[in-house]
């Protein structure tokens, strides 16, 4: 019997020593790598890589970073299955064994083929439009849901999260803010945004970045950051391409049409595009002086054409040399009727009549020169030149009639400019965990404007005179940069440091050519400037990550608003540039949380800045013409300020075939301008009676917008989108709330959906209007009704079948990080 107990005892303990302790003895592992493209010898970004056990039910998971590399840890000690995963490419599953000695596995690069079978039904385009927050951006991923929402990028960025476009003139801002840079494949262009974002049709858009506190590796132009438009680029094996086609309407036609396609065989790649917007545009607003009685009535007809062009080659002479060159060349040609009327409500006869017809047209081009060279996989070096043209001229008359007090005058304006951008980049990754950047750039910018008029302005004497304007402004920027970043775990941070030199000349001649006097405004700002930027990541589960940012930034002022020659002029309104404007400096930190959901994620985020100098509205009184209740809009200089604000975003999926994509966010600045006042029943007034009041005020804007995406069958889909934004309150006026919902549809046919027809009704109620009441320096109501009622339709057909991508060349503004910027 003792025998028996001793075996079932010696048994008993060999059974619980062969079981591992949960709290000692089961050690966790890591696996790392590098997954590349096995045609091209290239880093493929966000690939899925899913852990999983024996019986392929998995452990846990992640994704590469934007250099291809992935780190995975906790991995419970024994066999596991590794399963490398990329839409469009062959699944490798590698076995791998954690145990004593080998704990830490690295495979080492991975390399994915590509499958040409899976290719043909994989589209070029997401069904559904996705959002990811990285440590230094929010990236939406445009799919065919968003396209629908209007024919032109403009026409989508009110669904975009924290970005907001002005019906009425086309700008841009962002976080409520209009200082913000916008680029495209991370290029500047010197056409102007809101032309540009007009020009751009959404179908070519792959993805928009927001990149809120880009780190010192960037410009630092933009208190509110960067607005970077990446646009699908075609470089499959053979001939491929895209054709879309696109019709509005509400009061006038706007049309517009794009083509892109590229051959590629062997080691070159060439790919072209081209995309046209023509339309009218009908735009009717009422401005309303209370105190003074005077109502103007305006009546505004645009005629648009535009054309934009771009052609480009890629020679890949071996694995470690690239040559890239590509040009943009765009053509517009404007028109403008605007019909005035200017009525005295005290006395009905005594109307006058003003009609501005101007024409314009500019030319613009862009010739870009990239180098590459890979020392080794991550260490390389680039050389990039890009040269920007842009040349316009326009011409303006100015017709008066009734109870006019003015003769009629014409304007003539000429502008040349000219931007060239060198850039030197370095990468060297020191080890697979940290990263070095460093990088010289050289901005050389001179714009020249030349301007006439016959009868503009008034002299002391009170009678109309010709006058000519001469502006040259020059600005040179040369600097440096250095990036350091690492991983540590669950943290990584990287750090930043740029320097720059900034040399601006401007000079401005006014001449009266009734007696050739002259008038010089010389003016020059040359200083130096250090932007640091600091990104530190945490993240603490695969569901739960947490951002923090710091950057230095400025806002150098623009052309149109250092210009001294008008922008427009009316009866009761004008609007200059000041010359003397100097940038205004902000110091910015941001916090976001993201949590990942079983069905989608979501976003949190707040932001302070601190600005220095900054800039802001000015309003004067004309004093040419003081009794006509007419005033000038110009900018200046104010003192130091902040401004703070709140955002949320999800992705959701709540069932298979409903997706949702919303957002709401809330922002604060304090404001500080100048406006000018005086009282409008003075008989004879004189410069004396004017008042100077600096005025602060606490603007708060707050948005909400949703869009749904239903997929009806597996070719039909609709959706619908909503949007409210609070009443905004600037220096001088009051912009009333605005909401309005769009519905859409879109129908996939042909071969492989190759073929999708979308249908979009805009502001289906009928509720959307400009409603704006001025306080200073008169009491105004302006009322603004656009064509905002409108009904597209467009097609789209993709062509070609190529198997193959073609290796991408390197955006320097536009490189995605993760990982604290490092990775």
């Amino acid at each position: 019997m003792k025998h028996y107990l001793m075996v079932i005892v010696m048994l008993f303990s060999f059974v619980t020593i062969a079981q591992p302790n949960s709290n000692s003895d089961i050690k966790n592992g890591s696996i790392s790598g590098r997954v590349m493209d096995a045609t091209l010898k290239q880093p493929l970004a966000y690939v899925n890589v899913i852990i999983k056990d024996k019986d392929q039910k998995v452990i846990t998971g992640g994704i590469t970073d934007a250099d291809g590399n992935f780190f995975i840890d906790k991995i419970p000690e024994g066999t596991v299955l590794v399963d490398i995963t990329y839409i469009g490419y062959k699944t490798v599953t590698q076995t791998v064994t954690l145990e004593k000695g080998n704990y830490k596995v690295n495979l080492g690069d991975v390399s994915l083929s590509e499958d040409a079978e899976s290719l043909d039904e994989v589209t070029v385009v997401a069904e559904v439009s996705t959002i990811q927050q990285k440590i230094d951006r929010k990236v939406i991923n445009v799919g065919k849901d968003l396209t629908t929402a209007g024919p032109t990028a403009s026409d989508i960025m009110n669904n975009i999260p924290s970005v907001n476009v002005d019906q009425q003139t086309g700008a841009i801002a962002m976080r409520g803010n209009a200082n913000v840079q916008v680029m495209v494949d991370g290029k500047l262009s010197n056409i102007p945004a809101a032309q540009l974002l007009k020009q751009l049709p959404s179908t070519s858009i792959k993805q928009i970045e927001l990149i809120t506190n880009p780190s010192a590796k960037y410009n630092p132009e933009g208190m509110s950051g960067i607005i970077n438009i990446i646009l699908h680029k075609n470089v499959n094996i053979g001939f491929n391409g895209n054709i879309n086609v696109g019709l509005s309407y509400q009061i006038e036609p706007k049309f517009n049409s794009s083509i892109d396609a590229n051959y590629r065989n062997g080691k070159l790649n060439f790919y072209g595009s081209y995309g046209n917007s023509i339309s009218d545009n009908v735009n009717v607003g009422r401005l309303e002086q209370v105190q003074t009685n005077l109502i103007q009535d305006i009546d505004i007809l645009n005629e648009n054409d535009s054309h934009l062009l771009k052609f480009g080659l890629d020679y890949y002479i071996n694995d470690k040399n690239t040559i890239s060159v590509f040009t943009n060349q765009n053509f517009f040609e404007g028109g403008a009727l605007v019909k005035t009327t200017l009525t005295d409500t005290n006395n009905t006869s005594n109307g006058q009549l003003q009609n501005i017809i101007g024409d314009s047209k500019n030319d613009s081009q862009q010739y870009n020169f990239n180098y590459k060279y890979d020392i080794d996989e991550g260490h390389n070096i680039e050389l990039e030149v890009d040269h920007n043209i842009f040349d316009q001229n326009g011409e303006t008359n100015n017709l008066f009639s009734g109870n006019a007090s003015r003769p009629n005058f014409e304007e003539f304006t000429g502008i040349d400019r000219t931007r060239t951008t060198i850039n030197l980049d370095y990468t060297n990754p020191l080890s697979e965990k940290a990263k070095l950047e460093l990088g010289l750039q050289a901005r050389l910018f001179e714009n020249t404007i030349a301007y006439n008029s016959d009868a503009r302005v008034r002299n002391a004497a009170g009678n109309f005179i010709p006058t000519s304007t001469a502006f040259d402004y020059t600005r040179d920027i040369y600097s440096a940069y250095a990036s350091y970043g690492k991983q540590l775990e669950k943290w990584s941070y990287q750090l930043g440091l740029r320097a720059e030199l900034v040399d601006v000349n401007a000079f401005a001649v006014d001449t009266d050519l009734s007696n050739n006097t002259t008038t010089d405004f010389p003016f020059e700002n040359d200083y130096f400037q250090l932007y640091p930027s600091a990104f530190l990541t945490y993240k603490a589960s695969d569901k739960n990550s947490y951002q923090f940012s710091f950057s230095r930034r400025v806002d150098r002022p623009g052309v149109g608003q250092v210009n001294p020659i008008p922008e427009f002029n009316t009866a009761l309104l004008s609007q200059f540039g000041n010359p003397e404007l100097e940038p205004q400096f902000t110091n910015s930190v941001e916090a976001n949380y993201t949590r990942q959901l079983e069905k989608g994620s979501i976003t949190g985020g707040v932001f302070y800045r601190l600005i220095e100098d900054e800039i802001n509205q000015v309003v004067i009184v004309d004093r040419s013409d003081l009794g006509s209740g007419r005033v000038i809009l110009t900018n200046g200089n104010f003192d130091t300020t902040y401004a703070y604000g709140f955002e949320l975003s999800s992705s959701y999926r709540p069932i298979k075939w409903w997706s949702i994509n919303a957002s709401f966010d809330l922002y604060n600045q304090k404001q500080k301008g100048i406006a000018e006042s005086i009282d409008p029943t003075l008989t004879n007034p004189v410069e004396g009676d004017i008042n100077v009041n600096t005025v602060e005020v606490d603007n708060l804007v707050y948005n909400f917008r949703v869009f749904n995406n239903f997929k009806i069958t597996k070719k039909l889909s609709v959706s619908a989108f909503g949007l409210y934004r609070g009443k905004e309150t600037g220096l001088n006026f009051e912009v009333d709330p605005i909401y309005l919902v769009n519905l859409g549809m879109r129908y996939s046919f042909l071969q492989d959906n190759r073929a999708t027809f979308s249908l979009n009704f805009n502001n289906v109620f009928d509720t959307q209007e400009i409603s704006v009441l001025s306080e200073r320096p008169f009491r105004q109501q302006v009322n603004f009704e656009g064509e905002f009622k409108t009904i597209f339709a467009g097609l789209s057909y993709r062509f070609g079948g190529g198997k193959y991508r073609a290796k991408s060349r390197k955006r320097r503004d536009n490189d995605e990080k993760s990982g604290g910027g490092f990775l």
